[in-house]
C-alpha cells in the first residue's frame, strides 16, 4: 500500500475508509444506548424520534463512506450493499421505539420493536461480513487472520442468539412439554418486554464488543500503512 501513496484517488478513498470506520466504531454503542434508552426508559422525549434517527443515520453514514474503497471488488460490494440495506431498514424502523414507549400496549408497535431487534442482530452479522471482506483486501496478514477468526466467532454467536429466540417461540407453540422445560418457558413468559429486551442485549454485547475491537484494529492498520512508513 505505501508504494501507491502518491495516487490522490487512493488517498481520498483511504481517508473516507478511515472516516467510515470511525463512524461505525462510535455509532454502534451510541445507537445501542439511544435505542434502548428510548424504548425502555423514555430518554430524549423532548427530541421525539430524532435521536434514534441520528444514531442509526451515523451507522449508515459510516457504511456509505466505506463504499469509496475498492469499488471493483465484487464480494466486498455485495457485503457492503447488504449491510447498507439492513441499515436503511433499521433507520426507518427506529421511530417505533419512541412510539412504543409512548403506547406500550399497542401490539403493532411491540411487533415492530421485535422486528427491529432482529434486524439489528442481522445488521451486526452483515457488518462482520463487511469487516471480513475488508480484512482480505488489506496487506496486513495478522489483521487478515484475526479478522477471519473473530468475525466467524461473532457470526456464530449471533446465529446462536437467533436460534435461541426461535427455539423459545417454537416451545411456546408446543402443547406438551417436559416439566423442567415448561418451568423455564413459564418464567420467560412472566418477564415483561423490557426484561426480555435487556436479556437479548446482554447476550449481544460480546459480539458487539468484538466487532468494535475489529473496527478499531482495522482503522489503526490502515493509518499505520499510510503514515507508518514515513
Amino acid at each position: 500500500m505505501p508504494d501507491t501513496l502518491p495516487n490522490p484517488e487512493l488517498l481520498r478513498a483511504l481517508g473516507r475508509l478511515v472516516r467510515g470506520l470511525s463512524a461505525l466504531f462510535w455509532g454502534l454503542p451510541v445507537a445501542l444506548i439511544v435505542c434502548v434508552g428510548t424504548a425502555t426508559a423514555g430518554w430524549f422525549k423532548a427530541f421525539s424520534v430524532v435521536p434514534g434517527l441520528a444514531a442509526t443515520g451515523l451507522l449508515l453514514f459510516g457504511l456509505w463512506q466505506l463504499g469509496a474503497f475498492q469499488k471493483q471488488e465484487r464480494s466486498w460490494r455485495i457485503a457492503l450493499d447488504r449491510a447498507r440495506l439492513i441499515g436503511v431498514v433499521n433507520f426507518f424502523l427506529c421511530p417505533f421505539l419512541y412510539w412504543w414507549n409512548k403506547v406500550p400496549d399497542q401490539p403493532f408497535f411491540a411487533l415492530v420493536v421485535v422486528l427491529l431487534a432482529l434486524s439489528g442482530l442481522l445488521f451486526l452479522f452483515n457488518l462482520n461480513l463487511v469487516l471480513a471482506r475488508l480484512g482480505d483486501m488489506l496487506p496486513d496478514e495478522t489483521l487478515r487472520q484475526e479478522t477471519r477468526q473473530f468475525t466467524a466467532i461473532n457470526r456464530g454467536l449471533l446465529v446462536a442468539l437467533v436460534l435461541l429466540a426461535a427455539g423459545y417461540v417454537f416451545l411456546r407453540q408446543m402443547p406438551h412439554l417436559p416439566a423442567p422445560v415448561l418451568i423455564q418457558v413459564v418464567r420467560l413468559e412472566r418477564m415483561n418486554e423490557w426484561s426480555v429486551l435487556m436479556l437479548v442485549l446482554l447476550l449481544a454485547l460480546l459480539p458487539l464488543a468484538l466487532t468494535m475491537a475489529l473496527i478499531w484494529k482495522t482503522k489503526e492498520v490502515i493509518l499505520e500503512s499510510v503514515f507508518g512508513s514515513k
